[in-house]
């Protein structure tokens, strides 16, 4: 074991030991013993390491009344050298069998004295695997273990000025990267050679090599795809194109959609196009601290639905967007959770007619104190592409 207390050179940019210390009031409102995480964005968000999943556990436990406590395999021990927080590290070797009393011994120093009346501990589901589940049950068996995704979105969801920051950097990136690959658009190029084309402006325009997501490139008839995954189908006169795509800086995203006509497209597909613009305004506009996140979806979608083309809208309205490319808010219809300062999301509704053609167009926004700011500015209309 290795208390890290006195180490004081500091990670840059984000203030860990605020978050934890948020993170340790949501425990103890919670009445959780422990929060338990693995290696992933919400383990970064809370200390500022970077592991991957590998046969090798990592977990960090966090309580309301001392400092985390992580374990760890021996080779990746520098990594918690120079902290700018006390962190209790316990280690372990290459031999399996030894591992469980390791994680034992973590365990009951963290839980030891805990505040919390009952023995339950906190997880992330889409995060946790069984592999670190076993663990955890192993070495606190008569604890219940629940899911712990409001204790840590209550705190993830409100976006800090350095957050903010790195995001408008990565829409900046993201919208370089598109108007750099649109002259490469023509009759006869490929969804994949579009795909690659962007792939590589991305990186020429500084974003992390690590993308939110592989860039959709779809057109014509596959565009209708919300997901689609790029293809060898060429281009032909009146197709309409849905690129979505995003940049990555410093571990936050973009994430934005725009749709363009290969030359003039029919009447019907040329009419969608003006719809989802319209109802991507109307969401855009309604935004605001105290509103539920489930009236932006409605504005969207009523524009959609009043217009007769509310069956071929498919999907929520938007999603959360930070560390990762989906997390909440959840901008759904069914959703009453109110909307605060410092929230980012986005801003997407769809239209998308069967072997024919879709339309997207999706901003990322943010709550400010009075409404809403648009981080995304490109051209919302329908960009028709002549040749």
């Amino acid at each position: 074991m290795t208390d890290h207390s006195n180490n004081q050179e500091m990670l840059p940019l984000f203030p860990y030991m605020n978050r934890q210390e948020k993170l340790r009031s949501t425990i103890e409102k919670e009445n959780l013993a422990a929060l338990v995480l693995n290696p992933g964005p919400s383990l970064t968000y809370f200390t500022g390491l970077h592991f991957h999943l590998s046969e090798r556990p990592i977990i960090v436990i966090f309580t309301n009344h001392k400092s985390p406590v992580t374990v760890l395999p021996e080779l990746e021990s520098a990594k918690t050298a120079s902290l700018s927080y006390p962190l209790i590290t316990y280690t372990y070797g290459e031999n399996p069998a030894a591992w469980q009393k390791v994680f034992n011994e973590a365990f009951e120093s963290a839980l030891s004295s805990s505040a919390a009346e009952s023995r339950v501990i906190g997880v992330e589901p889409r995060q946790l695997r069984y592999l670190e589940l076993k663990i955890i049950q192993e070495a606190a068996p008569t604890a219940q273990i629940i899911h712990g995704d409001e204790a840590i979105s209550s705190i993830r969801m409100r976006k800090e000025a350095g957050e903010i920051t790195a995001m408008r950097k990565a829409v900046d990136i993201a919208q370089r990267a598109l108007l750099e690959t649109i002259p490469y658009i023509k009759i006869g190029v490929t969804e994949r050679q579009i795909a690659n084309e962007m792939t590589g402006q991305l990186l020429k325009a500084g974003s992390d090599p690590q993308f939110p997501f592989s860039p959709i490139v779809s057109g014509g008839p596959n565009s209708a795809n919300p997901h689609a995954t790029p293809t060898d189908r060429a281009l032909i006169e009146g197709d309409l194109l849905v690129i979505d795509w995003g940049a990555s800086h410093r571990g936050y995203i973009s994430d934005i959609t725009r749709t363009f006509a290969i030359g003039k497209a029919d009447t019907e597909l040329t009419h969608i196009a003006k719809i989802v613009e319209d109802a991507n305004k109307a969401g855009r506009s309604v935004i605001k601290p105290g509103l539920p996140a489930c009236e932006v979806d409605q504005a969207s979608r009523g524009v959609i639905d009043n217009r007769g083309y509310g069956e071929y809208f498919t999907h929520r309205t938007g999603h959360g967007i930070g560390m990762e490319g989906h997390e909440p808010p959840y901008i759904r219809d069914d959703n009453q959770l109110q909307l605060i300062q410092g929230m980012t999301f986005t801003v997407e509704p769809g239209i998308y007619l069967p072997d024919r053609g879709g339309v997207r167009i999706e901003d990322n926004v943010l709550v400010t104190d009075t409404g809403v700011e648009s981080l995304t500015n490109l051209p919302r209309e329908l960009q028709v592409l002549e040749f």
